[in-house]
């Protein structure tokens, strides 16, 4: 019996004959086509309800619009992302790698804590925050709405990223644990010499859409009061009458920041990976040098 496997075949699936890859193509059009017929019905719904008139776009070619509404708006969306995003790290890093310690008591308190923080809708958790907040006057009530969103973000997001952390070491090769106690690295140094600085790079692309919907769902927010973008474009929407118009320029601002992010972790995995390609074996001479001097022997060209 020959172990021949067609060109394309995985042990998941058989490669698709002649005719599963017409009855694809066929799906695919079909599908392509649908989608396309739904686009033009929506852009002429809102063509014959005036919604593409020059009326409608022109408040956002007045700099009181952006002065006013958008760009507070997005500066409180990036600030409440920002701030959970470093606080989410820290407390990811922390339940990761506790989920990992040799003490059971800590990993069933990270595991704890993860799992229940991951089970919690984000909005349920910056909610109850927010009440939990408002009733023992915790911040000012200034404030209460942005720490409430920055609390429910890293909450949930933390848990996360605890879980990318974990499966990110876990993901390497045993050689490298055992490598570091064989030089009598305590836990806390293989961890933060050996092993983090080698999970970032397989982490990395992770890390980043974890970011993006960190970003994302800093506009639950609204549903509590915290005037992030959304909300601060609908309230222009509600000053001038163009609620679609306004919702566009908004989307199109969200996915132009949602792309760069994701433009910046390829780029930073690119470089990553290209400088673990740059180290080389040290010339003989290098070689020679460092034997006599009792020196580590890597090097780079």
């Amino acid at each position: 019996m020959s172990d021949h496997k067609p060109a394309g075949a995985t042990v998941l699936y058989d490669a698709p004959g002649p005719k599963a890859k017409v009855r694809n193509q066929i799906t695919a059009v079909a599908f392509i086509a649908i989608l396309a017929a739904i686009a033009i019905w929506v852009i002429v719904t809102l063509a014959s309800n005036d919604q593409f008139a020059g009326e409608k776009w022109e408040p956002f070619s007045y700099w009181s619009t952006w002065k006013g509404y958008i760009l507070p708006g997005l500066w409180r969306t990036v600030a409440a992302a920002v701030v959970s995003i470093v606080l989410a790290m820290i407390l990811g890093a922390v339940l990761g790698i506790g989920r990992l310690s040799d003490h059971t008591w800590v990993r069933a308190i990270a595991g704890t804590l993860i799992e229940v923080f991951r089970a919690i809708p984000v909005l349920i958790l910056m909610v109850f925050c927010w009440f939990l907040l408002a009733k023992y006057g915790v911040v000012p009530s200034s404030q209460l709405a942005f720490t409430a969103v920055v609390i429910g973000l890293t909450l949930y997001n933390g848990s996360v990223i605890a879980e990318i952390i974990r499966s990110g070491i876990n993901s390497l090769p045993n050689g490298q644990t055992e490598a570091s106690k064989a030089l009598g690295l305590r836990k806390g140094q293989m961890m933060r010499i050996i092993l983090l600085p080698q999970a970032v790079t397989a982490m990395l692309p992770a890390l980043v859409s974890q970011m993006v919907i960190a970003l994302k769902d800093s506009a639950l927010g609204y549903i509590i009061g915290y005037s992030e973008v959304i909300r601060s474009g609908l309230l222009s929407s509600a000053r001038y009458g163009n609620y679609i118009p306004a919702l566009i320029v908004i989307a199109i601002i969200m996915i132009l920041i949602n792309f760069g992010l994701s433009s910046l972790a390829t780029y930073l995995e690119k470089r990553l990976r290209t400088g673990r390609r740059k180290v080389t074996v040290p010339d003989a001479d290098d070689a020679d040098i460092a034997a006599s001097e009792n020196l580590p022997t890597f090097g780079t060209k």
